[in-house]
């Protein structure tokens, strides 16, 4: 039969068909064999309380090495709820979709239609013309004096107007020679995996700005813990000096230092407490929560309440350190930290993987441009039922078909599709170059953060040295200002000194904490448990 024939043929066609453009081939990423000695070595004259093993094992939930539940809450909760992740995820159902939309052009495409209309032929077209002729069996108009060009009487059965009935159904499938469609479908599965991995990265964005808010606040809390500790000490200062000043022992010129003393101090607070507020917002804005939500869970009852204006003396002098103790303590870093190797950052880091799939689909989308240079083969279809009148719609008689193939050739498009290629290329060779940028730029960032890492570990041991050192020096000037030894300046100076390196300490004891959630997030790891 002519059309088992032509199925056959066309079919034949199919399964010869070739997939044009070239094929993809994974990148090699260009690293290192190893981390540099100033990355992962203390510097000298330092021991690093946290030391960077480059050794595989990169910890995937890394926010349970710091040893602190609230912290590990708070990343749960977040990656539960930011809205910055929901709107990541809803894009890689975009990309799925527009991955199925590529890929039911591989299949053909069934409707059904029915229709009816009434329509009306002109009888003054050369075409009624000639059916009027026809029907009269001569050329000069219709038999027995009808009305020239009249063609329901010149031509006997055909009614002017009339009506008609159709059912049926039309069939299309494009069959694909040279690979347009499977190339199709390639470059959307890449886009599909680079929205996937894309969202991966906001993940991992979204952990370390929550482990660092966190970490943030700890440090503001432990900041505002010994302003309260300094403020009741030069409170206390005070006093002293005024005692001395009444029994004739001091000056007004020390009591006027001890106050302004005071004064300073208290000017501290309201940046800090300001810092602790924007913190417990930023965390709740991360977890998709209104401003202050977090404030009761994260400040407990043994922070210190904002300052609006002078506060009133302690009781005694030792109870902002017991309410420093009391405070949560920033998360300690553990002993040691594996990295891994410069190598497996393609692997773990989610923006690599985003880069390498946009290379695949830009790569794809080749194909796609090159198959459109040669000719389009598709394969038509339509059948069903036509009459007059809808009783005989039904009637085999009324039957009708339509098979065949139809055939589109490109000769001419003003260079349109080889401009399409060329560019397609230049695209491809663009995200090579983004690909080869984005593994250069996170081997920079592993590196820095490593350096940072091991630099403020050893500023922190300095400081410590230099903390235990200020108090010593402050409880001698103390002894020697209340035995009459020296002025009352040596001890504003140790207090000034004291006060200073403490903040310091704080300060950097958050930053190691911070710099070491800056390296996980720089190693790619965290987002395989989610």
């Amino acid at each position: 039969m002519p059309t088992t024939r032509l199925v056959t043929g066309i079919l034949a066609a199919t399964l010869a068909g070739c997939t044009l453009g070239p094929q993809f081939v994974p990148p090699r990423a260009d690293t290192p064999a190893g981390w540099t000695n100033e990355a992962i070595n203390p510097q000298p004259g330092h021991a690093q309380a946290s030391v960077p093993v480059a050794e595989p094992g990169a910890p995937a939930d890394w926010w349970t090495s710091f040893g602190d539940p609230v912290l590990t809450s708070l990343i749960k909760r977040a990656a539960a709820a930011n809205l910055d992740l929901q709107s990541a995820v809803l894009r890689i159902a975009e990309a799925r979709a527009l991955r199925d939309v590529a890929a039911a052009a591989q299949w053909p495409s069934l409707s059904a239609n029915g229709s009816f209309t009434r329509e009306r032929i002109s009888e003054k077209t050369a075409f009624t013309s000639l059916l009027g002729s026809a029907g009269s069996g001569t050329t000069g108009g219709p038999v027995g004096g009808a009305p020239s060009g009249g063609v329901s009487s010149s031509v006997p059965g055909l009614p002017n107007p009339f009506n008609q009935f159709q059912a049926g159904f039309d069939a299309s499938w494009e069959i694909d020679l040279f690979g347009r469609v499977r190339r199709s479908v390639e470059a959307a599965d890449a886009d599909m995996t680079a929205s996937v991995e894309s969202s991966r990265d906001v993940l991992l964005s979204l952990l370390g700005e929550v482990a660092r808010s966190y970490v943030d606040l700890r440090g503001a809390q432990r900041r505002r813990a010994i302003l309260d500790e300094n403020l009741a000490s030069r409170r206390e200062v005070l006093e002293l000096t005024r005692q001395r000043r009444q029994v004739g022992l001091g000056n007004e010129l020390d009591v006027a230092n001890a106050a302004a003393a005071v004064s300073s101090t208290e000017a501290e607070l309201p940046p800090t407490d300001n810092r602790i507020t924007v913190d417990i917002n930023q965390l709740s804005f991360l977890l998709g929560r209104e401003p202050g939500a977090l404030r009761a869970e994260l400040i407990g009852p043994a922070a210190a309440p904002p300052v609006d204006g002078p506060a009133a003396a302690p009781p005694v002098a030792a109870a902002p350190a017991a309410a420093a103790a009391a405070l949560p303590a920033v998360p300690p870093v553990p002993p040691r930290v594996p990295i891994g190797l410069p190598a497996d950052l393609a692997r773990r880091r989610p923006d690599i993987r985003a880069a390498e799939a946009q290379l695949h689909a830009a790569t794809a989308r080749i194909g796609v441009a090159t198959a459109d240079l040669f000719p389009r083969l598709t394969l038509n279809a339509a059948v069903g039922f036509q009459a007059q009148h809808f009783n005989d719609l039904g009637d085999w008689a009324s039957r009708f078909f339509s098979l065949g193939p139809d055939l589109e050739l490109p000769i001419f498009s003003g260079g349109q599709r080889q401009a399409t290629v060329r560019l397609q290329d230049v695209k491809a060779k663009e995200a090579a170059a983004a690909y080869a940028r984005t593994v250069l730029a996170a081997i920079h960032e592993a590196e820095n953060a490593l350096t940072a890492y091991g630099s403020e570990q050893a500023r922190r041991v300095s400081l410590e040295a230099a903390e235990s050192q200020g108090r010593d020096a402050l409880t001698l000037a103390r002894q020697r200002y209340e035995s009459g030894v020296t002025t009352f300046l040596d001890v504003l100076e140790a207090q000034q000194n004291l006060q200073q390196t403490q903040l310091a300490l704080a300060d950097s004891t958050a930053t190691v904490s911070i710099d070491l959630v800056g390296l996980y997030k720089a190693l790619g790891g965290g987002w395989e448990n989610f």
